[in-house]
């Protein structure tokens, strides 16, 4: 697509870069605008930016549980362990 459209339209690859960055640091104004324009009319980048803020939570969540060590804590279900043991 060529003229004023493709200056106002991201490329889902655009688009999926700024959904990334914007897990990061914040968007410009313009960035902002042209991502959520794109974003109203892409089916899958729309589902790729719910996954993907979907991942940063439970990123941020896993890093939060850690410890000083870096070593995530313990299952405390010893059901649940053994479900997991059993399945190895």
């Amino acid at each position: 697509m060529k003229g004023p459209l493709n200056f106002l339209m991201l490329s889902c690859k655009k688009a999926s870069e700024l959904i990334d960055l914007k897990s990061i640091k914040k968007l410009t104004a313009k960035e902002r605008i042209l991502l959520k324009m794109h974003l109203s009319l892409c089916d899958g980048c729309t589902a790729y930016a719910k996954h993907s803020k979907i991942l940063d939570n439970l990123i941020h969540r896993h890093e939060q549980n850690q410890d000083d060590s870096g070593v995530p804590p313990l299952v405390g279900n010893n059901e649940l362990k053994q479900r997991i043991i059993a399945n190895l």
